[in-house]
């Protein structure tokens, strides 16, 4: 009966979505007030409605209602409760409910904190929204409705993929959503802004808070997945280059653009048409992402559907969206003419020098993914580009940056003086300069790559650190008067700056062991010494386990006792290798078991991996960087959007 009501609630919210789409667009260009009202109620509507419909589905899962088709093919009733929750949304047709849920939810939350937009742009931006839940409720509803049943309901299920079943993968997808389709309000607010005609510093006021959390939400997703790929995959690493991955850093990346050029647009009323093409693109990048993962055009470990139906749908949402975006902007470019007038050396240029690098680099990510299948279609050859490729071509560009980034921070608006920018960063330099030197001096190998990395780090956590102290008029007693966005961005930016150092210096000094190690026998790795006690075979609550006792020690004595798994799952039919890793704030000591072999000895992997954790506590950092500024008075107050209603004229 629930998961009836769950399937009618999805159907009613559909249909509040296209009468959230039609009426109040029609009221804004009437301007019929009673009309534009219709959005409010209608988005708040629509998001309980598809939280009902989600809360069934849910609740099919957790008490293992296998009469649903999608609970058989993605649950078990002896998983642990955690991952059948998550099962709800760890597979194609969930993973969609949630991704509608939340671009509901945007909407609802644009209808309860957008009081001070003007009621026609708040009208119409709640229409485009709506339209991208319309298109997305059809979708679901058409070719992957989760609410299908079984003729037959079998005794138990299939369970959820071995991989997903991990405390990392249940939380990354929703965060990884939250991002996605946050920007699902960047370009509503850009295409309704387009349809207005009229782009200002007020609508740059009201667009960026919500750009701001998707990025959030993206960088906080991207650091969870991550995450999972070190200890979950066994492979020792922390990022692929794989399509999946590259689909979520691309509109991070554009986001990030969208950001900074929202700043200018906010200050300075210019880089305008520039503002709404990042805002269209933020939002396609997302859904091609979405295209990748579900259309199986091309091979992930993350892809969530093999179907070309359904990617050909997705391919139409991409094509109307993206491309009457692209059109409108065409169309109506000639209105959002630049006021603002600023000098070749500023910090607007520093700002527009800063886009430039990051959609660069995206389009770069964008080639490098999609080469294999444009040369496989177009001239017959199956290539693979791999993360070699992707580290050559995109790493120049965040270097750029890196150096940009502190020069650019310290300059004034409209007009600057680069000597004196630079001038007062001569400290930093020679101090990142000095770190430089000093690990080359002492890293046993030549590769430039680790000081370059700490060069590259020091210098953007120096220059962020000197920017607030400029701020505060280089007096102590005023650094907790600052704004909050001037925090937030100072560590949102110091922690780009730990991240890339972190990068630089995991992949320079990390120390690979792989040897066949037997019961008892103890050997040296990177200055530690390991000893396999014993292998013991065990069970867990739906899976069989190969678990090896390795001690670690160094100079000193013992120091942790590893456990390092190999998991059959029977039901699903599938291994999995479950690292072991003794987390240290300079290094982590992963250690992987594999296959026992004819002599009695068992494959052992172990990798000494200097600053690891540093690339997530930098992540983290950006979050939490992006989370102040969010947080910043202004953004909730938005004096200026208050001026900008006054400022709309009248049609």
């Amino acid at each position: 009966m629930i998961t009836e009501l769950g399937h009618f609630s999805l159907i009613l919210a559909t249909l509040v979505a296209v009468v959230q789409m039609v009426i109040p667009m029609v009221g804004a260009q009437k301007r019929w007030t009673g009309w534009m009202a219709v959005a409010e109620p209608a988005a708040v509507l629509q998001f309980l409605l598809t939280a009902f419909a989600f809360g069934a589905l849910m609740h099919a899962f957790i008490v293992s209602d296998f009469s649903v088709k999608l609970v058989v093919e993605n649950s078990h009733s002896l998983k642990p409760m955690l991952y059948k929750i998550s099962g709800t949304w760890g597979n194609h047709e969930g993973s969609m409910l949630l991704w509608v849920l939340i671009v509901t939810l945007f909407g609802a939350c644009a209808a309860w904190f957008g009081g001070n937009l003007p009621p026609s742009l708040r009208a119409r931006v709640l229409s485009v929204q709506a339209a991208i839940a319309v298109a997305f409720f059809a979708f679901i509803l058409f070719t992957s409705n989760p609410f299908l049943r079984m003729a037959v309901p079998p005794f138990d299920g299939q369970d959820l993929n071995p991989l997903l079943q991990d405390p990392g993968l249940a939380f990354h997808p929703p965060f990884l959503y939250l991002g996605y389709v946050g920007l699902s309000m960047s370009y509503s607010f850009a295409v309704a802004a387009l349809i207005e005609g009229r782009v200002d510093a007020a609508w740059a006021r009201w667009v960026r808070p919500w750009t701001l959390a998707a990025w959030i939400f993206l960088t906080i997703g991207i650091g969870l997945g991550s995450w999972w790929a070190y200890y979950e995959l066994g492979w020792g690493g922390f990022w692929f280059w794989d399509p999946v991955e590259n689909a979520s850093f691309m509109p991070w990346l554009l986001a990030a653009a969208l950001l900074h050029s929202a700043i200018v647009v906010e200050k300075r009323e210019a880089l305008k048409s520039w503002t709404i093409l990042l805002a269209i693109l933020a939002f396609g990048f997302s859904l091609i992402g979405t295209f990748i993962v579900r259309s199986g055009l091309l091979t992930s470990v993350h892809a969530f559907a093999n179907d070309p139906e359904r990617g050909v749908f997705i391919l139409i949402l991409l094509a109307a969206f993206t491309g009457g975006g692209l059109m409108l902007f065409a169309l109506r470019a000639g209105a959002m003419e630049a006021k603002g007038l600023f000098a070749m050396v500023s910090r607007e240029s520093a700002l527009v020098a800063n886009n430039i690098l990051l959609a660069v680099g995206c389009f770069v990510v964008f080639t490098g993914t999609l080469w294999p299948m444009v040369a496989e279609m177009a001239f017959d050859r199956k290539l693979s580009v791999g993360p070699p490729f992707f580290e050559m071509a995109f790493t120049p560009f965040m270097v750029l940056i890196g150096l940009i980034l502190p020069v650019g921070a310290l300059m004034p608006w409209k007009r600057a003086r680069l000597g004196r920018a630079v001038h007062a960063l001569r400290y930093v330099f020679l101090l990142a300069l000095a770190l430089a030197v000093l690990a080359w001096a002492v890293q046993t190998g030549r590769s430039a790559l680790g000081p370059v990395g700490l060069f590259l780090g020091a210098w953007v956590v120096g220059g962020a650190l000197l920017d607030l102290w400029v701020r505060a008029g280089r007096t102590p007693g005023r650094l907790p008067r600052l704004p909050r966005a001037d925090w937030g961005r100072v560590v949102a930016h110091a922690g780009l700056g730990i991240t890339i150092f972190a990068i630089s210096g995991l992949m320079a000094w990390q120390q690979e062991d792989i040897r066949v190690a037997h019961t008892g026998e103890s050997f040296d790795v990177g200055g530690y010494t390991l000893s396999l006690e014993r292998v013991e075979q065990g069970r867990g609550p739906n899976y069989f386990t190969t678990r090896g006792i390795v001690h670690l020690s160094d100079g000193s004595g013992e120091i942790a006792v590893l456990e390092p798994e190999k998991r059959v799952y029977p039901v699903a039919g599938m291994p999995t290798t479950e690292a072991a890793i003794d987390y240290r704030l300079l290094r982590d000591v992963y250690v992987v078991i594999g296959d026992a072999q004819a002599d009695g000895g068992w494959v052992m992997r172990t990798y000494i991996k200097p600053f690891a954790n540093w690339i997530w506590g930098g992540v983290l950092m950006m979050g939490l960087g992006g989370l102040l500024s969010l947080t910043d008075r202004r953004f909730r107050v938005a004096a200026g959007a208050r001026a900008g209603a006054k400022a709309v004229p009248a049609e």
